[in-house]
């Protein structure tokens, strides 16, 4: 995967070595962290772009995120998209998660999933909820996602 910073600079670092630079930095210059991970699709004709957010949230001082994009031309239901999104924001939280541990910062995997059952996204929520709570993450579905439904929509060209 590729990642870049929200001006479009790409990282030069491994997102892992990248992530603890971040950390660090942002911990010695005395913010407290928190790290919120999600991602969100759009689908276009025959293709579905991929956006995922590393989501750095400084308390009471903002905060920046890392961003990777990914295209396929594979068909998806709404379901089987809303739980590839999930899938690809796990896939990166277990990436870092030692880090997240080591350096005590807290961190949430955002789903683009709706709670009101009248939309199309809630039925996804179920097994979404299952697979991030199962894996021991902390877990937010809308209107509480930011990091998928605001950041990552906004990445998805």
């Amino acid at each position: 995967m590729l990642w870049r910073r929200f001006s479009g600079e790409p990282l030069r670092a491994p997102i892992k070595s990248a992530v603890e630079e971040a950390i660090v930095r942002e911990t010695n210059a005395g913010y407290k962290l928190k790290v919120c991970i999600g991602t969100d699709s759009q689908v276009r004709g025959k293709d579905t772009e991929f956006a995922t957010v590393i989501v750095f949230l400084r308390e009471k001082h903002g905060g920046f995120m890392f961003i990777s994009n990914d295209k396929t031309t594979q068909p998806y239901s709404i379901k089987e998209r809303m739980l590839v999104e999930v899938a690809k924001s796990i896939e990166i939280a277990y990436e870092l998660c030692d880090l997240f541990n080591k350096y005590d910062v807290d961190m949430e995997v955002h789903a683009d999933i709706n709670t009101n059952p009248q939309f199309k996204s809630n039925e996804a929520l179920r097994e979404a909820m299952g697979y991030i709570l199962g894996m021991g993450y902390a877990f937010k579905a809308k209107p509480d996602a930011f990091a998928s439904s605001c950041c990552a929509d906004k990445m998805v060209n």
